[in-house]
């Protein structure tokens, strides 16, 4: 059999009952749209980040798209982030109109170069859009220093990043608003999609939940502006509850598997993952770098292994944003990047045995090429 980068059937034999009784509790509460499920999950994330608002949404994707419109930001806008993330981050900001600027990524972390940020920003830059990319943040003191200077405000795309923390601070409560994905695969994943927006500003609050709602606030089918449906189901929520619960202990789960990798690898020529100062690391994917990326897993498959890569392409390089200008060379360290990195197999309930024979097929790999 295959060995597979996740799978989610370890953690549901573990924690059955407990799904299972997530779903009975929504099915005889009597109300299954936005009821007492996804209020609850609503208080209980956004106290465990520390600020007063959360607003559960639909997917990841428009947990950021939601934000920047109630952010205020549109057509003529810039945002800057960068290239080497999931394509959903741009999409989204391309979805309300605004223009992705990108600056190049940090050879070693493979994160945001913050020290791009300040030549990048123009009249039109209305955004910040870190991504708090593989499971740690992006260096976040020279961003608010830069936002506060230059007035403009911070999303934090903490997709990957759930209970991740900088400096003892938890991502998602550093800037002005923070969106996250739930989906299965996530370090908080839900049996579904899911997403959630937080933040400590009352008015983008209110702003995000008559956006998800169709644009209503008061009255059903009284339009204030114009908005989508966007709501989180409530059984992804009752489930998201109970394994917010258990999320510390996902994430140490993850480190020790991480752990395992960095000792059985540290002998090789496998470039391993590097944790920037003050981060704590709490390892989405575990992603290694090799000039000859594409022979390592062309030779893996003979051993029925077969890996992830993230991300093969960067966003400036696909058709879709051909039209924002960027040539070849225009990110030099994010397209080197692309070209050699890729992910181990990494979720917390990881059978020890399957990643053993990870690791001693990529030894017996990489003693040959």
């Amino acid at each position: 059999m295959p060995t597979l980068v996740w799978d989610y059937l370890p953690e549901y034999h573990d924690e059955h009952d407990d799904i299972l009784d997530a779903v009975e509790t929504v099915f005889s509460s009597g109300r299954l749209v936005l009821g007492k499920s996804v209020s609850s999950f609503e208080a209980e994330f956004a106290g465990y980040h520390g600020v007063a608002h959360c607003v559960g949404v639909d997917n990841g994707t428009n947990a950021i798209r939601l934000a920047l419109q109630a952010m205020g930001i549109g057509r003529g806008d810039e945002v800057i982030t960068v290239a080497n993330t999931a394509a959903p981050t741009v999409l989204a900001i391309d979805a309300v109109g605004a223009t992705p600027v990108f600056v190049d990524v940090d050879p070693s972390t493979y994160l945001m170069n913050v020290e791009q940020v300040a030549a990048a920003i123009t009249p039109r830059t209305r955004c910040l859009l870190p991504v708090h990319l593989y499971g740690q943040c992006v260096e976040m003191e020279p961003l608010r220093r830069l936002a506060d200077k230059h007035d403009v405000l911070i999303l934090e795309d903490c997709a990957q990043a759930h209970g991740a923390r900088h400096h003892g601070t938890v991502a998602g409560s550093m800037g002005t608003a923070a969106a996250f994905s739930f989906y299965p695969t996530k370090v908080l994943g839900a049996y579904g999609d899911g997403g959630a927006t937080i933040t400590g500003d009352a008015t983008i609050d209110a702003n995000l939940r008559r956006h998800r709602y169709y644009g209503m606030e008061q009255r059903y089918y009284v339009v204030e502006t114009p908005g989508h449906n966007c709501r989180l189901d409530e059984v992804q929520a009752e489930i998201l509850r109970r394994k917010l619960r258990r999320l510390d202990q996902y994430v140490k789960g993850r480190q020790a598997v991480a752990d395992r990798y960095a000792e059985a690898l540290s002998g090789t020529d496998l470039v391993l993952p590097t944790t920037a100062e003050g981060n704590t690391h709490v390892y989405y994917v575990y992603v290694v770098r090799h000039p000859r990326r594409d022979e390592i897993l062309d030779a893996l498959k003979a051993h029925d292994i077969q890996l992830n890569i993230s991300y093969p392409w960067p966003v400036h390089t696909m058709t879709g944003f051909a039209h924002l200008g960027y040539a070849e060379g225009s990110l030099p360290v994010t397209e080197s990047v692309a070209k050699e990195i890729f992910s181990l197999p990494m979720y917390p309930s990881l059978p020890r045995e399957t990643q053993d024979r990870v690791i001693e097929a990529l030894r017996s790999v990489l003693s040959t090429i």
